[in-house]
Parts: C-alpha cells; structure tokens; sequence
C-alpha cells in the first residue's frame, strides 16, 4: 500500500475531519513526535478498535524541550515513518510545521499541576507545561472521540487525564500497554542512541524495575535498593526508583488501592524511563 500523504495545514485537517464526521464516522488521534517503532504502530492498531479515522500526528513539538535538550538532534524519520503506517490502519497523518503550530505572536501557555508536580518535573520542569499545550492544540485541532498515549509515559497519561477533564474537552483518553524489547527495555525512540556497551547495560532496567514492583520491603528500603542496583549495573545516575499511588502519583497510604513502580535512570546522556503495575 502507497504511503499516506500527510495534511500540513490545520484547516485541510479539519476540513477532513469534518467529512469523516459527516459520514458517521468515529475518529481517533494517536498523537506521536515521528521515529516510529513498534510501540506506536501498536497504538494505531489499538485505536482503530474504537473508531472509524485514525489520525497519526508527527510533530517533534519544541515547547517540551529545554534549551541543553536534545530537540536538534532528536530521531526525524517522516519518510520511513509514512511507509510504517502504510500497512496499519491509519488513515490520515497530520505533520504540521512548527510554524504553523506556534506562528509568530503565540504568546499562549498552559499550566498543568496535579500529577505533573515531582518525578519528570523534578528533572524537566519545563516539560508538562509543554505536552499540555501541544496536546490541547492537537485535541482541538482533530477534535477526536479517542485519544491514546502510551503507558510507558505513565506520568504524562495521568497529566493528560486530568488537562481534559479540567478543560472539559470531550475526549476519552486510553492508554496503550508498554511494547518492550526482547530482553525487556522498553520500546522508545531514544534507544537509538545507545552505543552496544550502553545497550547491554539498558536491558537492567526492567529487571530492576520488576523487583522493584515486586518488593515486599518498606517503600523507602526498596526504593534505596533499585537505585543501588541501578548504579551497580552501570547506569551513570538515577533520577528516581519509587513507589507511587497508581491513580495521583502521591506516595501510597492508607487509602492507595493501585501502587505503581517507576525508574528513570541515565547512561551517561541518555535518559531511559519505565514503570509498571506494583504489588
């Protein structure tokens, strides 16, 4: 099958969007920065369970990025990623410019707390600010009945639960599960960076992980452990190795019900992240 042909301008999107509404169709937005692997055409696929259009935006959006991070040199592969998405069920990709999406004048923010506040934003305070701004723009723009976001950005679901459900912005959010290597690293277009040495040492952080979410120890000791394991490893620092409430990101207590476990740790300048469902 042909590649798809991208919509680069906000209107000719909703003018398509409009006609797909007009025939009765149900539409979904699978909203990514491009560098496709796996983990995104698997939630593709899982959208167009729910709906009828599936749109997949490709914009690396630079409101998430601070300035000594990697926004020039992060993975654009617009080509390779249109042939992918040609044998899914994708049926319109939105790759606007970054011109278009903040033109000259934007002068707009959005502010997101909540489950935004510690653990990424410790590290990037820059960055929900950011992911909550380009994904108003984009559910705006598709004005979609879905949206899906990968789990192994656990923190930015959870974010992005809570922006639509303050803005009132009549979106279902689900999220897609984590798609993990062999050896249980999961699936990101940032793994391209690891040298083969670095690449070994990244497959520890799963098993970390695990046993993490398996502990049975005080939050506090399994927590020192998985970040001593980490460093043991060779990962070259640990930005955090918790246990959080599955549905705030608070620490657990009396009243918590879904614990979930979550690591970020770094070799050398690149940063890795995982979670999964705690005990």
């Amino acid at each position: 099958m042909a590649p798809l042909s991208p919509f680069r301008r906000i209107d000719a999107l909703r003018d398509y969007v409009r006609a797909c509404r007009a025939d009765g169709h149900r539409v979904g937005l699978v909203p990514t920065m491009g560098a496709l692997h796996a983990g995104h055409l698997s939630l593709v696929e899982a959208i167009g369970r729910h709906t009828d259009t599936v749109i997949v935006s490709i914009f690396v959006n630079p409101t998430q990025f601070a300035a000594h991070e990697d926004l020039d040199t992060y993975p654009r592969h617009e080509a390779e990623d249109l042939e992918k998405l040609a044998s899914t069920c994708a049926t319109a990709v939105f790759a606007p410019s970054a011109g278009d999406m903040y033109p000259p004048g934007f002068a707009t923010s959005v502010a997101v707390e909540g489950p935004a506040n510690g653990l990424e934003s410790d590290m990037r305070p820059h960055f929900f600010a950011g992911v909550g701004l380009v994904v108003t723009k984009l559910l705006l723009q598709t004005l979609p009945d879905v949206a899906i976001f990968g789990e192994k950005d656990y923190q930015q679901l959870l974010v992005i639960r809570r922006l639509v459900r303050d803005l009132d912005i009549p979106v279902e959010i689900i999220g897609g599960p984590i798609i993990r290597e062999a050896d249980g690293l999961a699936m990101s277009s940032r793994n391209s960076y690891l040298s083969p040495d670095q690449r070994a040492i990244a497959g520890r952080l799963n098993h970390v992980l695990r046993e993490l979410a398996e502990a049975s120890d005080p939050p506090d000791i399994a927590e020192a452990a998985a970040r001593q394991a980490l460093l043991e490893a060779g990962f070259s620092e640990v930005d955090y190795a918790c246990i959080r409430d599955a549905e705030t990101l608070a620490a657990p207590d009396k009243q918590t019900t879904r614990r979930r476990a979550l690591i970020a740790a770094r070799l050398g300048d690149i940063r890795l992240i995982d979670n999964m469902q705690a005990r």
